[in-house]
């Protein structure tokens, strides 16, 4: 064999492993890109061990909490009428309750939209057959139940004008992909609203995963295409965060 035929032979299996390479490793280097979220084995009790964007998912308070949400001290330590007043509603809006619970929060939007309606949304069953029995006591009909999953509030496209989170953000154990259903969601120029106990303020004796910073909360809702809008803080403990859906 000549010294050329070697060196186009050498040429060759060189250009065979670099392709070859790529075969078995570009696709290992594209999940990898592609993984937003982290599992640690070491990680608060209060948290369930998976980190997005360096923050630890916190717990999901189950349906044996219901309690908590409607409790008589609520009013005062959370102000929840004075979050209603904030949202500035219009008659005709349809406003996702996202991670509803008892629909503490629905009961008190439904009757300011008597053209519209509230999708009270939940990944427990328990939760809306609450919601359903106080529909009954309360007589209200223009709030729909819904049951998401972890991944997706099953709300129909480009049909919601508001979607509230009230202190439950905090506990989307898969935030983006959530996120991301809402953002498709919500009709353009629609709005998302977070309700949060502030983060940067260490005596809101709040347990440090069901509190969220300004910044957080920012930079979460900017990684899928939310635009803020402002922060208002006339809240006793939390901060009420509003971001658009560009139209």
């Amino acid at each position: 064999m000549s010294h050329n035929q070697k060196s186009f032979l050498l040429r060759f299996i060189l250009i065979i492993l670099v392709l070859l390479g790529s075969l078995f490793f570009e696709p290992t280097t594209k999940a990898i890109a592609a993984t937003v979220y982290e599992q640690r084995q070491i990680h608060s009790p209060d948290g369930i061990g998976k980190y997005y964007m360096k923050r630890e998912i916190a717990k999901v308070m189950g349906h044996t909490g219901a309690g908590w949400l409607e409790r008589p001290s609520r009013e005062t330590e959370e102000q929840p009428s004075k979050v209603v007043s904030l949202l500035n509603l219009q008659p005709d809006d349809v406003v996702a309750d996202i991670g509803a619970g008892t629909g503490y929060l629905s009961f008190r939007i439904a009757p300011l939209l008597p053209k519209g309606k509230v999708l009270a949304v939940d990944i427990q069953p328990e939760m809306l057959e609450i919601i359903e029995l106080f529909k009954q006591e309360k007589n209200i009909t223009n709030i729909e139940p819904i049951l998401a999953t972890l991944t997706n509030p099953n709300l129909p496209s480009a049909s919601v004008d508001l979607a509230l989170m009230v202190d439950a953000y905090h506990e989307f154990a898969y935030p983006q992909e959530v996120m991301q259903e809402i953002v498709k969601a919500l009709k353009p120029g629609g709005r998302v609203v977070l309700v949060e106990y502030r983060g940067e303020n260490p005596f809101i004796m709040i347990k440090k995963l069901h509190k969220m910073t300004q910044k957080q909360v920012r930079q979460e809702m900017q990684a899928v295409g939310l635009v803020w809008c402002e922060t208002k803080n006339l809240l006793p403990q939390q901060h009420l965060i509003v971001f658009e859906k560009p139209a």
